[in-house]
This record gives structure tokens, C-alpha cells and sequence, in this order.
């Protein structure tokens, strides 16, 4: 049996409608705010948002999951994309192709190479003309420099070795410097007793002419 409502007037005259009609005719109550309380909410409707919320947040993993997936494919295209693939392996195709070629003519190509090149000429098309001059003189200049690269090349595994010899010789090299100086400065002191001697010699003849003019003795 249904639940008798008060405000409803279908229901019969109560105490509780009448008290609701006092209300609304006094202005305490509209008549909205009462039919606004008939209407019934259904209580599956939380649930019905509830799986809507869960069904979304579910598409949402879903779509970062899928670009996650694109992110990973797209870092790892140039090893696992079927298009880079293809390219690699015809790459390599090509490679086999030709040493298999040179592994036939194996022979012959040992022989021409054994053959002395001379007078013979190789033909270059005229646009690659200026090119192969500007070619020539560079190797020109590296066959110029060949020994010295050479040598300094050689000379790599010693390196360490002649660095302690360097460093020894520029530490006897101070030395005699600091010799040699030393050496300038008595000399110049020498020059300047010199200097003082050679300026007391005329003094000194002077004095003994006076004497022996004079017949001055000197005592002892």
C-alpha cells in the first residue's frame, strides 16, 4: 500500500496538509518547493554516475596505454619497423651481392692488382676535371710529408721515454744558464777591477818618477 503523503490532495485533508496549506497561504512555503518534493529521485542514479566516472577513467588508462605504445614504437622504429627492416636488409643484400662478385673475380683482381699500373690511363669525366687537381696537389703534399709522419708515427711508442729526456735536458739547460750568468757577472766584476787598476797604474809611475827625481827613499 502506498504512503499517504500530506501534501498530496488525493491523499485527504490530515493535519500535516493542513498545516502545509497554512504555510503556503501564509507565504512560508511555496508551491514549488512542494512540487519540487513530490518528484521521487531514484537511488541507482549514483550508481549509474559511479560507473560512468569508472568507465571513463578506464578509456583514459586505455588512451595512455595506447600512447605509451606509440611513444616506445616510435623510439624503436629504426630497429623494429617493418619499412627500416626492409631497408637494412636490402643494404646487406647488396653488400652480399657484391662480395660475392669480388669473391669470383678473386683471382682476377689479385693479378691486375700484382700489375704495374704505368701508362695506363683512367678516364674522368671532364666535370671532375678540377677536382682531381686540387686531388693531385694535396697528395702531392701528403707523399712530401709521408716520412715525417712516418717518423713521427714511429716515434709515438717512445714518447713517454723522450719527454724524460727532454725534461732532463731542460733541467741541465737551466743549469748552464744559471752557470752561464753567474759566470757574465764575474766577469764584469773582473772588467770593473780592470777598469780600477788600469786608472791607478798612471798614479802610481807618477809617484816613482817624483821619487827617483827627488831622491826621496821611502822607508821600509
Amino acid at each position: 500500500m502506498a504512503e499517504a503523503k500530506p501534501w498530496d490532495p488525493a491523499s485527504g485533508p490530515n493535519a500535516a496538509g493542513l498545516l502545509l496549506g497554512h504555510f503556503v497561504a501564509s507565504g512560508l512555503v511555496t508551491q514549488e518547493m512542494l512540487n519540487i518534493s513530490k518528484k521521487s529521485t531514484s537511488c541507482f542514479v549514483n550508481f549509474s554516475r559511479l560507473q560512468q566516472i569508472t568507465d571513463i577513467q578506464a578509456e583514459i588508462y586505455q588512451k595512455n596505454l595506447e600512447i605509451e605504445l606509440l611513444r616506445l614504437e616510435k623510439d624503436a622504429a629504426d630497429v623494429v619497423h617493418p619499412s627500416f627492416l626492409a631497408q637494412k636488409c636490402h643494404t646487406l643484400q647488396s653488400m652480399n651481392n657484391h662480395l660475392e662478385a669480388v669473391l669470383k673475380e678473386k683471382r682476377s683482381l689479385r693479378q691486375r692488382l700484382l700489375k704495374p699500373m704505368c701508362q695506363e690511363n683512367l678516364p674522368i669525366e671532364a666535370v671532375y676535371h678540377r677536382y682531381m687537381v686540387h686531388l693531385l696537389e694535396l697528395a702531392v703534399t701528403f707523399i712530401e710529408r709521408l716520412e715525417d709522419h712516418l717518423e713521427i708515427i714511429r716515434n709515438v711508442p717512445h714518447l713517454d721515454e723522450n719527454l724524460k729526456k727532454m725534461s732532463t735536458a731542460l733541467a741541465e739547460m737551466d743549469i748552464l744558464v744559471a752557470e752561464t750568468a753567474e759566470l757574465a757577472e764575474n766577469i764584469l766584476k773582473w772588467r770593473e777591477q780592470q777598469k780600477e787598476i788600469s786608472s791607478c797604474i798612471p798614479r802610481i809611475l807618477a809617484e816613482e818618477n817624483f821619487l827617483h827625481k827627488y831622491d826621496v827613499t821611502v822607508p821600509p
